[in-house]
């Protein structure tokens, strides 16, 4: 490989290569050009996909929320995740106390780490899979209800909630299926008010 590369097609000056001994030099030589590399694909224009523009946002009566939503998708992906974490760490407070109180009298140290262990790891992923799949149902329950109403409000959100909770206990007969109904109704109705104060 020669020591000075020819002109490229657009006609620039050669780039000296004898001086390109690490990736920093490389970025910092002045004909280096990232929208060059491959022109469509539009590097020079930054991180675009993080841009929520007001055109793009949801416009439906009573969509907003407290973060900027641009639909049903934003609310799904955000409101599974924020729930999923939410179990996953009360899931695994809940799984420290129940440790703490497990651990034998006169263990070693090791072994009292263990026994906290095997309880965080125990509650936190089944509370955070628990309160992920009752947030993915509710979010796409929710997201029919005011698609098919044509607006978004507290009777909707209480209507998904129940519905939620009927078919994720449905499998242990009509009366948890009923309790589990009348738990996340509540809990999206409570949800549902506080967000709408919030954004008063």
């Amino acid at each position: 490989m020669s020591a000075v590369l020819n002109e490229n097609a657009t006609g620039d000056s050669p780039i000296d290569t004898s001086k390109l001994t690490s990736i920093t030099s490389i970025l910092t030589t002045p004909g280096f050009d990232t929208s060059r590399l491959h022109p469509l694909a539009g590097l020079e224009k930054g991180v675009e996909y993080m841009d929520l523009e007001d055109e793009q946002l949801s416009t439906m009566e009573g969509s907003q929320g407290l973060i900027p939503s641009r639909g049903w998708s934003d609310d799904l992906c955000y409101g599974t995740g924020a729930v999923y974490l939410a179990g996953l760490g009360l899931g695994g407070l809940s799984g420290l106390s129940q440790g703490l109180k497990a651990i034998p009298q006169g263990a070693s140290g090791r072994l009292q780490l263990n026994t906290i262990l095997n309880h965080v790891t125990k509650r936190g992923p089944f509370m955070g899979n628990s309160a992920g799949i009752l947030a993915l149902g509710y979010n796409v329950m929710n997201s029919s209800i005011d698609a098919f109403r044509g607006k978004h409000d507290v009777a909707g959100s209480v209507v998904a909630g129940a519905l939620t909770g009927a078919v994720f206990k449905s499998s242990k007969g009509a009366k948890p299926a009923a309790y589990a109904a009348a738990m996340v109704a509540t809990a999206a109705g409570l949800w549902s008010g506080l967000k709408d104060r919030i954004l008063e």
